[in-house]
């Protein structure tokens, strides 16, 4: 007998998202396939996203939460990487910059969904040097740095109108002259303490190696999927 009172839209056994599913059968993550130094992994899966024509590889969720543990997510785009994390750029004064600020750990994720692979990352954050995020802005599309100084980012506005106007305004006054990179803007580095290297598998038996840092070097271990 059909129940009258569910709505089967959302009942996962009728709905048509419950039948959405695709088997993964592109590749295997085995332990000795993966590099020692997981930034070396992430580098060399990175290498093969680009390869692979994956759009805008460097695109990551950004997930960062409230002192009170209000998780709140986003995309933004990996624009630097080393030994020492993983670094973006943005407005110290957003909402994610405030959540930083307060509660500076973060969590990252890149899906690939061409290679069937995700690589999840969990770290502590900082900002990086005023000198760093000087050469950044810099090499920035004019019109980008224009943006930043026109936008208070996450701030409240009345219409699109008054944004387009600030723009105008910031084109004025440095139609000139070099754009000197806003106070409030800059970058941030993900120091990992944790790095998850996912492949997607058949029946959803998926390959799942993790690194954690504990002490000065990195741990290794299979997850279960």
């Amino acid at each position: 007998m059909t129940d009258p009172d569910r709505d089967p839209a959302t009942d996962a056994s009728t709905s048509p998202l419950g039948s959405l599913r695709r088997d993964y059968r592109r590749a295997e993550l085995l332990e000795d396939d993966v590099d020692a130094d997981p930034i070396a992994q992430f580098q060399r899966w990175f290498d093969e996203a680009m390869a692979a024509g994956v759009a805008e590889p460097n695109a990551m969720t950004l997930a960062t939460a409230s002192p009170s543990g209000e998780p709140s997510a986003r995309i933004v785009l990996l624009k630097g990487l080393g030994p020492d994390g993983f670094v973006f750029f943005t407005s110290y004064d957003s909402a994610k910059g405030r959540e930083m600020a307060a509660n500076p750990r973060a969590a990252l994720v890149f899906f690939w969904k061409e290679l069937e692979r995700q690589v999840r990352i969990e770290g502590d954050v900082s900002q990086v040097s005023a000198e760093e995020s000087d050469t950044y802005f810099h090499s920035r599309p004019r019109g980008s740095q224009l943006g930043a100084i026109a936008s208070r980012q996450s701030a409240s506005i009345p219409s699109r109108a008054t944004l387009d106007q600030r723009l105008a305004e910031a084109e004025g006054r440095y139609a000139d002259r070099e754009i000197p990179r806003p106070d409030t803007w800059g970058g941030y580095r993900v120091a990992p303490r944790r790095i998850e290297f996912w492949q997607g598998r058949p029946n959803r038996l998926h390959d799942r190696i993790l690194f954690r840092r504990e002490g000065g070097a990195w741990v290794r271990e299979r997850l279960s999927p």
